[in-house]
């Protein structure tokens, strides 16, 4: 239990270790006594469902981070990087590379995609069959969105290497507390991508892709009668989508195999009846989603709780507190394969909601599908390391026995 002391001290910017381990009592906790919880700074950290989902519906709750990064990020390329990207601006930047991105990941475009990560995913579980103990998360839950989103971008395939490890530094850069390390390596991760994305863009422009399938010509053209990105502009939103689509489905595969093994009941009734994966798909994302926070700033008051919150107010929505929220989802600690409706916000909601959530959905179907027909035995084969972050959920490593 977590004791009333614990939740008037909580902050994120110094969870105890057990936290990282297992957010949940402490959002229950939160939720119970203190939902709209006050940080230090003058922010409030949401726990209820409802409540998110009314700064999410809000008009006048920015996503610009501006105000918010530049006393923690300064004059750096992470702060270049996050102020620059489609997921932290307001209209018309937006609107406009919303709109650009949509076009290359609609349900048309997922469809074309499907039959390409099929045969990735037959390969990667081919790979693991021969070795017999794998790790989940490198070798199978990390290698699916490396590839769609270098496909996605039409990376030349021996270029795709380093795009992992950007990946992870970039994002621990949003990380509430935020040590020299995690600094220097977001930095330094922004700078070395800019400068390869140079590279490939100047190579695109000589040579355009295909208009349909291939983002980066789709940025580079623009809307056919709009107008085009900056060189700035276009940078940053090329690394949000590979941070995006990286990070959220290997925390969703990951963490949804860690669900499954620890609930066989459940992986037993998704073997017997296949038809459930795109439900448990979504079980997956509300039980142990792959992000747990998401913010705002008030541009006008707002009443949360019964209380009046004042314009400039930093909220921090808690997507994995929201998920478990009882007023919304019966029995929200058990974690049920079949679970309908389901309404979870591990993608957000309103304007802002995840433009790659759909391609997500398919990379984790077709992945459980595929891997639950090959192999009738899946066994932990080691001890997991956890993800020791508290915005992103996920792990570091799975190892498994596969036969």
């Amino acid at each position: 239990m977590i004791s009333a002391a614990e939740v008037r001290d909580f902050q994120l910017t110094r969870v105890p270790a057990a936290f990282l381990d297992d957010p949940y009592p402490w959002y229950a906790a939160l939720r119970a006594q203190d939902p709209v919880h006050a940080l230090e700074g003058g922010g409030v950290f949401l726990s209820r469902y409802d409540d998110a989902i009314a700064v999410y519906r809000n008009p006048r709750a920015s996503s610009d981070k501006k105000a918010e990064f530049a006393p923690k990020l300064g004059d750096s390329p992470l702060y270049e990087h996050h102020t620059s990207s489609l997921v932290f601006n307001d209209p018309p930047l937006h609107t406009r590379v919303r709109r650009i991105i949509m076009g290359a990941v609609n349900q048309r475009a997922i469809a074309r995609m499907e039959q390409d990560v099929a045969r990735l995913v037959e390969a990667l579980l081919a790979d693991m069959a021969a070795k017999g103990e794998v790790d989940f998360i490198g070798d199978f839950a990390a290698q699916i969105p490396i590839e769609v989103i270098g496909n996605l971008l039409d990376i030349p395939r021996p270029e795709r290497s380093p795009l992992r490890a950007w990946s992870v530094a970039i994002l621990t850069g949003l990380e509430p507390k935020l040590t020299t390390r995690m600094f220097d390596a977001g930095n330094r991760a922004v700078t070395e991508f800019i400068d390869y994305l140079k590279l490939l863009i100047a190579a695109r422009r000589a040579k355009p892709g295909d208009y349909e399938s291939d983002v980066l010509t789709r940025l580079l053209q623009g809307e056919k009668e709009g107008e085009k990105l900056t060189d700035t502009e276009l940078y940053h939103q090329c690394i949000f989508l590979l941070n995006a689509g990286h990070e959220t489905t290997t925390n969703l595969i990951g963490n949804g195999l860690w669900a499954l093994l620890n609930n066989p009941g459940e992986l037993e009734k998704l073997r017997a009846d296949p038809s459930l994966v795109p439900t448990a798909v979504e079980e997956m994302l509300r039980y142990d989603g792959p992000i747990q926070l998401n913010n705002r700033r008030l541009l006008d008051p707002m009443t949360l709780g019964g209380s009046t919150l004042p314009a400039g107010t930093p909220i921090t929505i808690g997507i994995g507190a929201a998920n478990r929220d009882a007023a919304q989802f019966p029995d929200p600690e058990r974690f049920d394969v079949a679970r309908k409706p389901n309404r979870h916000i591990a993608f957000g909601q309103g304007d802002h909601v995840c433009v790659g959530m759909n391609v997500a959905r398919m990379e984790g179907r077709i992945a459980f599908s595929r891997l639950l027909a090959k192999f009738p035995k899946i066994a932990l084969a080691g001890e997991p390391e956890r993800d020791r972050r508290v915005r992103f959920r996920g792990l570091r490593r799975l190892p498994v026995r596969v036969g």
